[in-house]
């Protein structure tokens, strides 16, 4: 009987069909190329001082956003969504492409979706330079643009032993939303009305990934979940972690749920672009100002540990101070996977 191959997920894609094949060309002829296919963004060399980070994601409507989605939250996610990624290489934007497919070519939606976009790019210095516009299912990618100081982007791959593991923000606000959106919990209006934004119309952390381009070993952007993309940093970089549960910050409203839902959400929810970032023990005082400068609070939730396998762990400690068992772990350490 011929065995059945399990479905590819996400990395899997990426590992198998394009990265492999791509490092090669790379290594053959490296050219202007300084980091390839695996982290929040590509660089390439521009001069002697400067380098351009080059980041790209594709929002699918079904997939990404419901059908009727609020056209300028639309718009400004959109775009939001790849400002981060340039932030957690530290990068300053400096523009953008947009790729459109609709649906049908609608005044009112097209209307609102351009307000929400330029509403972001402009708060953000951000103006968009070219694309392409096309008829078909509704899908938007936006391929960004961001300057950095040679060699001094923020990559996944630089976690070291005995860093701390640095969060921005809340977490799991995002998928609080999504989870009332859904009817799988009820809250009321006022709460709803608190939190839609974090999934909606995100913040992405610029001004934070420039302050921590002399100050974080390593950085990304939470988009998948925390604990599965704190693994991909930890996978670059050959290390372990412990992380605290109860250290992991949340807002009034998610604190409102029950324990398992607030543990739940805020380990592996997922949409909420914050930073998730590792430094040197010795620059706690110099993150704590960042923090104070740009009024967000950035709160240290675990370190980084030796790694013990072939692959990366996360050792989850729950409030006791007790590690949590493989069973327990396994439930909180799943993210997004655009094929699953």
């Amino acid at each position: 009987m011929q065995s059945q191959s399990s479905p590819l997920g996400e990395f899997d894609v990426i590992q198998r069909f394009f990265k492999t094949q791509s490092e090669a060309m790379l290594a053959a002829n490296p050219g202007s190329v300084t980091l390839g296919i695996g982290d929040d963004c590509a660089l390439l060399k521009t001069g002697p001082h400067e380098e351009i980070a080059i980041t790209s994601d594709m929002l699918v409507c079904g997939r990404h956003f419901f059908e009727d989605a609020n056209p300028e939250w639309l718009g400004w996610k959109a775009l939001a969504v790849n400002l981060s990624d340039l932030a957690a290489m530290g990068a300053k934007p400096l523009g953008f492409t947009l790729a459109l497919a609709l649906p049908k070519a609608d005044p009112s939606w097209l209307k609102a979706f351009s307000k929400g976009l330029f509403a972001i790019a402009n708060q953000y210095s951000c103006p968009l330079i070219g694309g392409d516009t096309t008829a078909g299912p509704l899908n938007i990618c936006i391929t960004a643009f961001g300057g950095i100081p040679k060699e001094k982007a923020i990559q996944r791959s630089g976690a070291l032993k005995d860093d701390d593991i640095w969060v921005s923000g809340t977490i799991g606000d995002a998928r609080l939303t999504l989870a009332a959106l859904r009817h799988e919990i009820t809250l009321s209006k006022s709460d709803l009305a608190l939190i839609e934004p974090r999934m909606h119309q995100p913040t992405p952390r610029v001004e934070l990934g420039i302050a921590l381009r002399e100050i974080a070993s390593s950085a990304l952007d939470i988009s998948d979940g925390l604990l599965g993309d704190l693994r991909h940093i930890l996978k670059q970089s050959n290390k372990d972690a412990d992380i605290f549960l109860d250290r992991i910050p949340k807002s009034a409203t998610l604190l409102k749920q029950s324990a398992d839902i607030q543990t739940q959400y805020a380990a592996c929810g997922g949409d909420d672009y914050e930073l998730c970032f590792t430094a040197p023990t010795s620059q706690r005082e110099a993150i704590a100002k960042i923090g104070a400068n740009l009024n967000l609070p950035l709160t240290q939730i675990g370190s980084v540990k030796s790694m013990q396998n072939s692959a990366p762990e996360i050792r989850l400690i729950n409030h006791a101070g007790a590690t949590l068992n493989q069973l327990e772990a396994n439930a909180l350490l799943q993210s997004f996977d655009h094929f699953a």
